[in-house]
């Protein structure tokens, strides 16, 4: 079994104890937080990677609630925007140490900007520095963002909703009761994967979304380009029927999510031109026909806002997968360091030997 199944499958309880740390010794700074953000003339939400993809799904809780953000991956926001004073930034990131968010915080320091960090690194500058800490406490994934992953997706997508004064009682039994069903779930979406003609070797990939599951979508094509070591593409499903569409040909893959409450109907009928024009397509969503793809993965009942949580496990479920299938190691990186701390290049600076005298 490699290392990232392992993460994967322990996701369930890493999310049940993050959310207890949620609703016990995190809710403090959670409302602090939030009280930030009320107060706030500006708020920012920002991060990379896969800490970036988290605050893409708490950005759409934000937005459904009428309370937009401005949302920018923290290397364009540390070069290319100025800071109101006495904005605030949620800055999203495992490590809390990458170079762009380090520079980040001094960049808002000197702004006079308030930082809510959300980590997994109670050591890190992020937590330390930061005005408002939110750090949950998740074991560390192997190499690729799993658990670190989900587990900032619910911080961020709990501070959003405390934030709107909609992280009441029944949406925290909704998410635990969604976790647990999770569990039993797993096991049938790994037999599902096992067999599935939907992953193919060296075939061309994309991953359409909406809403919630936007986050998700740009994180499965993270996962592609991480575990698999193979180029994805992610898009809005609006964004993918003006234009990009033309790409369609027999036996390009499709991963495509589909929302629990809206735009159901017109987001299948795509899934049906897809397969009509030669394309094999992987639905993930509730209430699903399992005949509706050619590899279908029914999740829990989850508030379909909330989605986002679960609904990426399947995707990752299946990257383990076809990694496998396509002979790559998943749990080496052969290029990206585990943590990026400087700004210039990809590779280690060449050193030129000592020249003779």
């Amino acid at each position: 079994m490699t290392y990232l199944l392992k993460d994967i499958l322990r996701q369930p309880q890493e999310l049940r104890a993050a959310l207890d740390y949620l609703c016990g010794d995190g809710r403090l700074a959670l409302d602090k937080a939030a009280d930030a953000i009320r107060k706030a003339r500006h708020v920012y939400l920002t991060g990379l990677g896969s800490s970036w993809h988290a605050g893409v799904n708490a950005q759409s809780l934000f937005h459904r609630g009428g309370s937009p953000v401005y949302a920018q991956d923290a290397a364009e926001l540390l070069h290319f925007s100025g800071l109101p004073a006495r904005s605030v930034l949620i800055v999203i990131s495992r490590s809390g140490r990458s170079a762009e968010i380090v520079k980040l915080i001094t960049k808002a320091r000197e702004a006079d900007a308030i930082v809510v960090g959300v980590t997994n690194s109670m050591e890190s500058p992020l937590a330390q520095s930061a005005q408002v800490a939110l750090v949950i406490p998740t074991v560390l994934d192997h190499g690729i963002s799993v658990n670190t992953y989900s587990t900032l997706a619910l911080a961020a997508g709990a501070l959003a909703c405390v934030a709107m004064g909609s992280f009441d009682l029944s949406l925290i039994a909704a998410l635990r009761r969604a976790i647990d069903e999770t569990v039993a779930a797993l096991a049938t979406w790994r037999e599902l994967v096992v067999g599935a003609h939907w992953l193919a070797p060296r075939s061309n990939y994309y991953f359409l979304a909406r809403s919630s599951s936007l986050g998700s979508c740009q994180e499965a094509r993270l996962l592609w380009e991480e575990a698999v070591k193979s180029p994805a593409t992610a898009l809005g499903m609006g964004n993918f029927r003006h234009g990009p569409q033309e790409v369609v040909a027999q036996g390009t893959r499709f991963g495509v999510w589909i929302d629990g409450q809206q735009m159901r109907e017109p987001d299948l009928a795509v899934v049906r031109d897809l397969r009509r024009l030669g394309a094999s397509v992987m639905l993930i969503g509730q209430d699903l026909s399992m005949r509706g793809g050619d590899l279908v993965f029914q999740l829990p009942r989850i508030p379909p806002e909330w989605q986002f949580l679960i609904d990426i496990i399947p995707a990752q479920l299946a990257a383990e997968r076809l990694a496998q299938l396509t002979g790559v190691d998943c749990d080496c990186f052969r290029i990206c360091p585990y943590i990026i701390e400087d700004e210039s290049g990809l590779l280690p600076p060449v050193v030129s030997p000592p020249t003779s005298q």
